[in-house]
């Protein structure tokens, strides 16, 4: 799965993206990688792994991945064209959730670069995104909405069920609220997913702050937090320039200057965690003398959908899985120990899995 960076130009959208795809020293050296020259695969930071570590010999440790895309910076009238146009829509369409990066600060330092629109004002530049992307998505349920009227009235089952909720997304779009403030249920999300909506992605609001207020309590991050508050969405503050310094340091340094500024975790291991919730997804973890890693599912993932993620003759040979979680190793120290107190389970293909187990799977070849 995918988040998209997105933001008007000029608001340290693409210096975010560069931060995070460049923050292995973060997450323990662990390796990155830049996939095109905007998308870059990002370990999210899990002090669990080297916990198990402390018990479980391996020669590496890798954690689990997220996909961030760059996406070209949206300017006024991008629904008709302007700008990149139809080509930052497309981008936009093919991710599963937005990382909407907006500036939360002043500045008199003449070297900064202008604000597009030449003032500072969070409020509006995401009525500026949320109006194109509105835009963009009533132009497609315009559209749509026709066809699948003379589908309903022929007799079409998810045409029936589909045109009500269309016309309920018109009608709130016109009205200027973005699909995802109206909160509708799972099984209308579920129908109108292959239309792309742009606006029914969920969307974490990444204030940009200044160096002297990491923490975003000003008052132009409070305002992102507020509106984001009715849709209920996350707020995560960023200043690049902090998280650039944090990266470069040791360990112990990092771990002084994180306290100096009163914060459990760079700011980017804190995207990186919300961004992975915000996505529904959790990790399992696979051990072994070649490595401990965390893989990435979504949440309510089955034990042969579990395996998939490692191979697909995995999930398609599936036979069981033998099961333990973190905090059993965590309290018994060794996989024998787990055995003999009983916590290893066999479970089978109905076995939803749960944040935090450690998994073998047996399978056909």
């Amino acid at each position: 799965m995918e988040v998209g960076i997105v933001g008007l130009p000029n608001v340290g959208k693409s210096t975010i993206f560069n931060a995070l795809t460049n923050a292995g020293a973060l997450a323990a050296n662990y390796p990155f990688a830049t996939i095109e020259p905007n998308v870059g695969v990002v370990p999210v930071p899990d002090e669990r792994l080297e916990q198990i570590h402390k018990y479980i010999e391996t020669e590496k440790v890798i954690p689990a991945l997220l996909r961030v895309v760059d996406i070209a910076g949206i300017v006024r009238g991008a629904s008709k064209g302007e700008g990149l146009g139809n080509k930052f829509l497309s981008h936009i369409r093919e991710v599963d959730a937005l990382l909407q990066v907006v500036r939360c600060f002043e500045s008199t330092d003449a070297n900064d670069i202008i604000h597009v629109e030449g003032s500072i004002d969070p409020l509006r530049d995401i009525d500026t995104i949320d109006t194109e992307l509105m835009l963009s998505d009533l132009d497609v349920v315009e559209k749509t909405v026709d066809k699948q009227r003379k589908l309903a009235r022929g007799g079409d089952k998810e045409a029936i069920a589909l045109v009500p909720v269309i016309e309920q997304i018109i009608i709130s779009l016109q009205k200027g609220i973005p699909v995802r403030a109206m909160h509708l249920k799972p099984e209308e999300l579920k129908l109108i997913k292959s239309l792309g909506l742009m606006t029914s992605k969920k969307v974490l609001y990444v204030a940009n702050v200044d160096e002297s207020d990491p923490l975003g309590k000003g008052p132009l991050t409070q305002k992102v937090r507020e509106r984001a508050a009715t849709e209920n969405s996350p707020v995560v503050p960023v200043c690049g320039k902090l998280e650039s310094e944090l990266a470069e340091l040791e360990p112990a340094d990092r771990l002084a200057m994180l306290q100096e500024l009163g914060m459990v975790e760079p700011a980017l291991a804190t995207l990186a965690h919300a961004a992975y919730r915000l996505l529904g997804l959790q990790s399992y973890f696979t051990v072994g003398a070649d490595e401990i890693r965390a893989w990435t599912i979504p949440i309510g993932a089955t034990a042969p959908q579990a395996a998939g993620v490692i191979h697909s003759d995995f999930e398609k040979g599936f036979i069981r899985a033998e099961i333990y979680n973190f905090k059993d190793l965590m309290e018994l120290h060794t996989e024998a120990a787990i055995k003999a107190a009983g916590r290893m389970r066999s479970e089978g293909k109905a076995y939803i899995f749960h944040e935090g187990d450690i998994a073998h799977f047996l399978f056909n070849d």
